[in-house]
């Protein structure tokens, strides 16, 4: 029967009927897990508006407190502090002024990589994170109503972590302006059929296998997204309007005098010790970065839509994003694991988040996922990492509402791949 329809209907039709099919598909399995709700539909448009959202959230979530801002810069205070004390005591090691053993600012190896990578990560934005480039990162002004105060502080920590300000904060608020919008988004968004089909497959490999995604941000930095072209570092690139060129330039010019400052420490120290006072935890802020945002839009254990058209609002967009618990983590990345509610209103600072959140489930109803609890560290998130990794690989290039599909072959090349290397190895 299903055979029959399919031959008699045209190509539109058919990926439409393919898109119920897989779906349907999908939700009896997660019903049988008791997972999904049989009289839910997440792409219909919700029953309140983004107004009624507004409404319940308390008037002072709003407001940005000094309290809070102070809270933060204590925490980037104390991180700074640390990790000059530990500058300080190597730099002294090496000039021959200490005559205890030598330490440098890495020490401790990788739990110091790991504890220094961490606090890299910026939150202010689809880079929400924690201590140090949090005050850096808000592109949305959410930090304080001084542009000014906002620029300065953005370029002083984005810099840091090698990050062009003005590039990624015209870039993010895109991303928000248009979230949920396969064309429109900007970082993280789905790639279509046509296009997923024009990749070379080592291209397709190398997307989808951990940890090549991992190390996906200073890619989208030079290049963006696949089937978009520009850069953040170009006043030319179509991320920015004429009037938006000076300020690019401006942040282009502040990324390179930190790398100009990079290379001259390696001079002066050693390519070495820049690579493990530096290098490594930046590789891991990059990674959890990648790690954290992909999973703020991706691999909930129910398929959420896409949208395209007249379907798309800014509402239905901002409501396909994911909230995640970080355990322990939570606290220092500022709580930012509360992202729906961040996207649907990004003006909110970071310390109202959660209340903000509390206040608006009972209005958001089913279209609020309750996030997986954690356990002092997130380790949950990896294995959902894998299984989007694995199922979320392409959207049609047809239809208004559309859900991930699987690219079967993929994953069968692969496990073919890693059979064939198992067996190698036994020989």
């Amino acid at each position: 029967m299903a055979a029959t329809q399919m031959t008699t209907m045209s190509r539109p039709d058919q990926v439409i009927f393919q898109e119920a099919a897989a779906k349907a598909t999908e939700d009896d399995i997660m019903r049988g897990r008791g997972r999904v709700d049989a009289a839910f539909d997440a792409g219909k448009p919700p029953p309140f508006r983004i107004g009624d959202v507004r409404a319940a959230v308390p008037e002072h979530c709003w407001r940005k407190s000094s309290g809070g801002r102070c809270g933060t810069w204590r925490a980037t205070w104390r991180w700074w502090r640390r990790w000059a004390r530990r500058w300080r005591a190597w730099i002294a090691g090496r000039c021959g002024r200490s005559t205890g053993r030598r330490r440098g600012p890495c020490s401790g190896r990788s739990s110091s990589w790991g504890t220094t990578g961490t606090p890299f990560r910026p939150p202010g934005g689809d880079h929400h994170s924690s201590s140090v480039s949090f005050l850096g990162c808000d592109g949305h002004g959410s930090f304080s109503d001084s542009a000014t105060l906002n620029s300065v502080v953005g370029h002083l920590l984005h810099s840091f972590i090698l990050v062009p300000y003005h590039g990624w904060r015209i870039s993010h608020r895109t991303h928000h302006q248009n979230h949920g919008h396969i064309h429109r988004d900007e970082s993280w968004h789905p790639i279509t059929e046509g296009l997923y089909r024009q990749l070379e497959p080592r291209t397709k490999k190398l997307r989808f296998t951990v940890p090549f995604p991992l190390l996906a941000f200073p890619v989208y930095l030079l290049y963006r997204s696949p089937g978009k072209t520009g850069s953040h570092f170009l006043p030319s690139s179509k991320l920015f309007s004429p009037k938006e060129k000076g300020d690019v330039m401006l942040s282009t010019t502040c990324w390179c005098i930190m790398l100009a400052s990079l290379l001259a420490m390696a001079c002066a120290f050693g390519p070495l010790q820049v690579l493990k006072m530096y290098g490594i935890p930046y590789l891991v802020f990059v990674m959890w970065l990648d790690l954290v945002t992909y999973l703020h839009h991706h691999g909930h254990q129910e398929r959420l839509p896409w949208y395209r058209g007249e379907e798309w609002s800014y509402l239905r967009g901002g409501l396909t994003t994911v909230d995640r618990d970080y355990g322990w983590i939570n606290n220092i990345h500022h709580d930012i694991g509360t992202h729906v509610i961040h996207h649907l209103f990004p003006q909110i600072p970071h310390y109202h988040l959660v209340e903000a959140t509390k206040a608006a489930k009972p209005v958001l109803g089913r279209y609020y996922r309750e996030p997986q609890k954690s356990g002092p560290l997130p380790l949950h998130l990896l294995g959902v990492l894998l299984r989007s990794l694995r199922v979320d690989h392409f959207v049609s290039d047809h239809g208004d509402v559309v859900y991930y599909q699987t690219d079967h072959d993929l994953n069968t090349t692969a496990a073919h791949g890693w059979a064939a290397q198992n067996h190698h190895k036994q020989k």
